[in-house]
């Protein structure tokens, strides 16, 4: 069987190295992706602007502004002089947010029944918003508990402010909660199906468009002889690719790898076999390279949104949580993450790398099974 494998595996070899621009295409345009997408894929919401309208001028609404821009959550972009310029602004997106503080905000603040302000927020994006209200009622609580405690040092009382209930809270794996930490490892196999699909899908087109085809159909070797002879050379090329953006991923993003290595590199073999067939598949349907390349960003964009790489599964409707157990990607992104993000071993895993291995089974034997009725 290697005998025939291997004239199909050089003939490949060949091919790509007598393409140098395609080979640096093939390196480079991973490590360009994940630096991209690590750095706009995220779910950090960092220097909201926000406008302030002080009404109080005083050193307690000035020290509650300070409260706001401590938090990182939010950045003053402008300090305004009345509620239409605030609405302007907000209106205009120079804003994304707006803190009035009435007039005789530190006399109420030092009297009996307190002080409010006023926190205005664009709901245009849902995402920004949720983040930013959760925000500002964390950091008015927090102000206030700092009040009420400081009332009660002056009087001596401080002993009364015990709370009935503390909760004491942990968070495992990513303590600081950084988006990175997710992103990056998800980024890894969203760029390496993308990279491995386009590798593949034009290589039974490029045969037709060049007129070899013809050659592959008179000698002894199998369908599924060819198409594995067609898969090895890309999934070489594609385990480098996997070791350059975990490198990267590691040095330039900071996501260290808790787990070992050698298991995900074993797995990422599993996940690329199901990558690389798919552009076979692909390969066998099309009947140009560019028809290949617009059926090769067709299946990408399931892939993307349904897979959990950025939505959450089990938030989907039945439907397409359906959808997204047949996507190979689905179950690479939760062997990354664990093995990545919280160091799991392949007891923990077995689902997700049984799952990949029949994907592959089937991806193989469904292209195997397309050419020989294309060259019928």
């Amino acid at each position: 069987m290697f005998d025939r494998l291997w004239p199909v595996m050089r003939k490949e070899f060949i091919h790509i190295r007598r393409d140098p621009r395609t080979l640096i295409v093939m390196f480079v345009a991973p490590l360009l992706q994940l630096i991209l997408l690590g750095y706009a894929a995220t779910t950090d919401v960092r220097n909201v602007p926000l406008a302030i309208f002080d009404q109080d001028r005083t050193p307690a609404s000035r020290d509650l502004v300070s409260a706001f821009v401590a938090s990182r959550q939010f950045a003053v972009s402008h300090y305004v002089g009345s509620e239409r310029e605030l609405a302007m602004l907000i209106d205009g997106s120079q804003a994304r947010a707006g803190l009035v503080i009435p007039p005789g905000y530190a006399a109420d603040l030092a009297g009996r029944h307190g002080a409010q302000v006023v926190f205005v927020l664009d709901g245009s994006d849902p995402s920004v918003a949720g983040s930013s209200l959760s925000a500002a009622r964390l950091i008015g609580q927090a102000k206030s508990v700092s009040i009420q405690q400081a009332h009660l040092e002056r009087r001596g009382q401080a002993a009364a402010l015990v709370p009935p209930l503390e909760v004491r809270t942990r968070v495992w794996y990513n303590p600081d909660m950084t988006s990175a930490v997710f992103m990056v490892p998800g980024l890894i196999g969203l760029v390496l199906q993308m990279q491995a699909t386009l590798l593949t899908s034009s290589a039974i087109v490029r045969e037709r468009e060049r007129g070899t085809i013809e050659q592959l159909i008179i000698t002894p070797i199998r369908p599924y002889e060819l198409i594995i002879g067609k898969i090895m050379p890309y999934a070489l090329v594609a385990l480098l690719i996997t070791v350059e953006v975990l490198f990267l991923g590691t040095f330039w993003f900071g996501v260290p790898i808790k787990g070992n290595v050698a298991l995900l590199m074993l797995i990422s073999c599993l996940f690329l076999v199901s990558t690389l067939s798919i552009g076979l598949l692909i390969s066998t349907v099309a009947n140009t390279q560019q028809e290949a390349f617009l059926l090769t960003f067709l299946t990408l964009l399931p892939s993307v949104f349904l897979s959990g790489f950025i939505y959450p599964i089990a938030a989907m409707p039945l439907v397409l949580q359906f959808v997204s157990g047949i996507i190979p990607l689905t179950y690479y992104l939760v062997v990354v993450r664990g093995i990545v993000i919280k160091g799991v071993d392949a007891p923990v895993l077995l689902p997700q790398i049984g799952a990949l291995a029949l994907f592959g089974l089937i991806l193989i034997a469904a292209a195997s099974a397309r050419f020989r009725k294309r060259l019928d």
